[in-house]
């Protein structure tokens, strides 16, 4: 019967599923998804959401550095079994599978440089994050100055790096990180002009970052006011760690919407030993729906 020609090469195909099968089982072993060993819910911890972006950029190219021989030698192996069955040799079929074999190969090759370059992007984001968040928490004291800090926390459909609660107002802060250019000599070249609009990096310039925290110090000025009734300075920061800043903005002092620093000395860049704006019951108010809001959104993310 013709059609066994076609069917019976599919056994040299087992091996190769099989493997396939198991590169599959033991994706989950790059996923960490630490959880409380009491109520089983999931660990939280600075910069989270960096974090679990990441743990699936590396799942992703477990995957495809896994599955790509297995499934690029796939034609040329059944190729070969229709060779041992088939009763006239044709080299048209034969140029196919090694044509689809071929295709398959660039496609898993464009794939592994994709999750390579994603996998490095996050990485240098999850670090500059930690860096922040870190010296943010080094930021609290309870007794001398009340500052308070939240991580990832919850906007509409987005999250913000971090929120910081001082008495000096709320703080805004985002953090970007990006390699730095090489000059002619192959040096670093590290220095970004900030316009008000925009970022001018020595590579290019760039207006999304900017956008972005400008949104978000403008929604969470409006949240805190519909639910508090207070009208409490709200600033954004946006934070660009081993950058040189050559703020063309500064002239503008507090009216800027966007305050860019390389955070080595937080405290001192964001002026938070200035006048106090918000007393200890508006703070307390503050902290408290912060809280809420985070603790709510966790809850729902531990819940799926």
């Amino acid at each position: 019967m013709a059609w066994l020609e076609y069917l019976l090469p599919l056994i040299f195909l087992a091996p190769l599923g099989a493997a396939a099968l198991v590169a599959i089982t033991l994706r989950d072993l790059q996923n960490v998804g630490l959880r409380s060993p009491h109520d089983g819910k999931p660990i939280r911890e600075i910069a989270q959401l960096h974090r679990d972006r990441l743990e699936r950029a590396r799942v992703a190219f477990f995957l495809d550095a896994a599955l790509a021989p297995t499934l690029t030698l796939m034609p040329l192996v059944y190729g070969m079994g229709r060779m041992l069955f088939a009763d006239e040799q044709s080299w048209l079929e034969w140029s196919l599978y090694g044509a689809f074999s071929t295709l398959l190969a660039m496609l898993f090759g464009f794939l592994i440089l994709r999750d390579v370059q994603r996998v490095r992007r996050l990485t240098r984001s999850l670090a500059s994050e930690l860096a922040i968040g870190q010296a943010l928490d080094h930021l609290i004291r309870p007794v001398a100055k009340p500052f308070f800090v939240f991580h990832d926390f919850p906007a509409d459909s987005y999250s913000i790096d971090n929120v910081l609660v001082t008495p000096q107002g709320v703080f805004v802060i985002q953090t970007m990180a990006r390699d730095f250019p090489l000059d002619l000599e192959g040096n670093p070249n590290q220095v970004v002009a900030v316009e008000s609009e925009r970022l001018r990096f020595p590579d290019g310039s760039q207006r999304s970052m900017l956008r972005k925290v400008r949104m978000a110090t403008v929604w969470l000025r409006q949240w805190l006011t519909r639910h508090t009734q207070l009208n409490v300075p709200v600033k954004g920061v946006l934070v660009l760690p081993g950058w040189t800043i050559d703020d063309e903005t500064q002239h503008l002092g507090s009216d800027r919407e966007v305050q860019v620093i390389d955070g080595a000395d937080l405290a001192a860049q964001l002026s938070i030993d200035g006048n106090e704006v918000i007393d200890d019951e508006q703070r307390q108010r503050l902290v408290e729906l912060l809280d809420r809001r985070q603790q709510q959104y966790q809850r729902k993310a531990a819940a799926r």
